[in-house]
């Protein structure tokens, strides 16, 4: 007898096959039947429900989020059972004395930098095994390129030199033979960003020869977006790595109704024989850190040569005019919308909602005075919403057969992105509910089914006997998102249950308090298990 029957649900089991009324047996952690009649020790009576695998956060940013509050909550509650961390370049592992102070105070508007917390590690094999102490849902880790390109030679905006270039080749293999998937890049950050395509490219054949692929933020997502998109399929072909492209949005006014030239351009490269997939978030706003939007060569050098740029009235005359008048590469090619950049973290709590354009308005001062003052008293870390999307291009994206899905959710500001909270819900109710976008069959397989392919999951991402037990049980008729702008961080309806490895972390709509997740590595065949 089973231990557990989830009986009379709606299987959709990540395929995109259309659901079928069954029972779902698990025993030891895995799924033992499908069937009818199942019998079990413990019964889940699941009439009007579907049951789906776990879905997979293509683009998470809980690197301490997982350690901090390893319930995780904010991802659970919304049926994630697999989040892929280590992203845009920047992450902690690998890492040395020297450079980890650097690089937490860099993301700290990304993640915090909670007081007393314990960095005892060092490697990308050792972080992993810090996860494996007890988390939630399960994790996979890209080696980050901003991390090891700070490593061999700090925060330079010049080419390596061979020996760099082959410590920067060391540590990224070094970092998959330790069980990561694939690397990341953030080319809208530094010091990643300093990297030129043929950099990108030789670290991509390590990624490749180990079986892993590369996720890049790519260079511009404005003004020079599908040139940028094009550069990161150039590294792929040359490099001859899969390609999966974060957060593939086509955002700002330059871009809006572009998405069928970013999916004829992907199209044409899959016909080729490249490997592409991609994921995005369901909103129109994006998230990111202030400073990102500074042009690259202000922050050569890392955050004390930054702050005294800015406290330099002649560099920072520069940096205006760089930013308001040519358009910075940090700000994607665009000149400065103010209007568009909402504060979602400070230190000043006043500050938090309101637009840099509304603060100049009601202080009477210049908006860039307004950002650079804000950049200084927050020494870096202050985060942002950016109110540039468009939804004709968010809907075709999210058509698209490649595409999977990632929230992108940023946990550690004052007032988060309701992404972190709402994603996956958001896709089920609004987009395939609501809106008809996807049939609920194919959005599922999107947020599991391809996912695991991209990751090479050994046994996850569908629900057949034999697989991990790793599932999710919800209301089609009432699943939605309750995180708003306004109050973020607010828990979905309609997701009862939540399974790791068979064991329930959600239950009637609450935490069990269980933490059956771990990392995910990659093995010396290229499976992840």
């Amino acid at each position: 007898m089973s231990a557990l029957v989830i009986r009379g649900a709606t299987v959709v089991d990540g395929t995109g096959a259309p659901g079928r009324v069954a029972d779902v047996a698990v025993t030891d952690g895995r799924i033992e039947a499908i069937g009818l009649g199942l019998a079990g020790g413990r019964i889940i009576d699941a009439t009007g429900l579907v049951l789906a695998p776990g879905f997979i956060d293509m683009h998470a940013h809980s690197d301490l989020a997982l350690l901090v509050e390893p319930d995780h909550l904010a991802k659970v509650s919304q049926g994630v059972t697999c989040e892929v961390i280590g992203q845009d370049g920047m992450s902690y592992a690998p890492v040395d004395d020297g450079t980890l102070p650097a690089l937490r105070q860099t993301i700290a508007g990304w993640n915090g930098d909670p007081a007393g917390f314990d960095w005892n590690w060092r490697s990308v094999g050792e972080y992993l095994d810090r996860l494996d102490q007890g988390i939630a849902v399960n994790a996979c880790y890209l080696v980050p390129q901003g991390s090891v390109r700070m490593l061999a030679m700090g925060w330079e905006n010049r080419a390596p030199t061979a020996a760099e270039l082959d410590r920067q080749r060391d540590l990224v293999a070094t970092g998959m033979r330790e069980g990561a998937v694939g690397m990341s890049s953030g080319l809208t950050y530094v010091p990643g960003m300093f990297a030129d395509d043929e950099e990108l490219i030789e670290l991509c054949r390590v990624v490749a020869s180990l079986g892993g692929f590369y996720a890049p933020h790519h260079r511009s997502y404005g003004a020079g977006a599908l040139e940028a998109y094009a550069d990161m399929v150039r590294v792929s072909r040359e490099s001859r790595c899969p390609l999966h492209l974060a957060h593939a949005t086509m955002n700002f006014g330059v871009n809006r109704g572009r998405a069928p030239e970013l999916l004829r351009l992907l199209d044409e490269a899959i016909a080729d024989g490249c490997d592409i997939s991609l994921d995005t978030y369901p909103y129109l706003p994006g998230a990111t850190t202030l400073a990102a939007l500074l042009p690259s060569w202000a922050s050569e050098g890392g955050p004390a040569a930054t702050l005294a740029r800015l406290a330099d009235p002649e560099t920072r005359e520069r940096i205006r005019h760089t930013m308001e008048v040519e358009g910075s590469d940090g700000c994607h090619g665009v000149p400065s919308e103010w209007e568009t950049i909402e504060i979602s973290g400070s230190r000043d709590l006043k500050m938090i909602g309101c637009t840099v354009a509304e603060v100049a308005a009601v202080t009477g001062r210049p908006a860039f005075d307004v950002y650079c003052e804000r950049l200084v008293a927050d020494e870096l870390s202050t985060t942002i919403l950016q109110h540039v999307g468009h939804e004709e291009n968010v809907q075709a994206i999210m058509r698209h057969p490649a595409h999977t899905g990632g929230s992108d959710g940023l946990l550690a500001p004052a007032k988060p992105h309701p992404r972190a909270w709402g994603t996956f819900p958001r896709y089920l109710g609004h987009y395939v509910r609501e809106l008809g976008v996807l049939s609920l069959e194919e959005c599922v397989s999107h947020l599991t089914g391809r996912a695991a392919r991209r990751l090479k999951l050994a046994d996850r991402g569908l629900i057949r006997p034999g697989y991990h037990a790793d599932l999710v049980l919800f209301d089609p008729a009432s699943v939605r998102d309750t995180a708003t702008f306004a109050e973020p961080r607010q828990q979905a309806e309609g997701i009862p249950y939540v399974f790791v490895g068979g064991v329930a972390v959600m239950g009637d709509g609450r935490h069990t308090g269980a933490l059956p997740g771990r990392s995910l590595r990659r093995a010396p065949d290229g499976v992840t298990r």
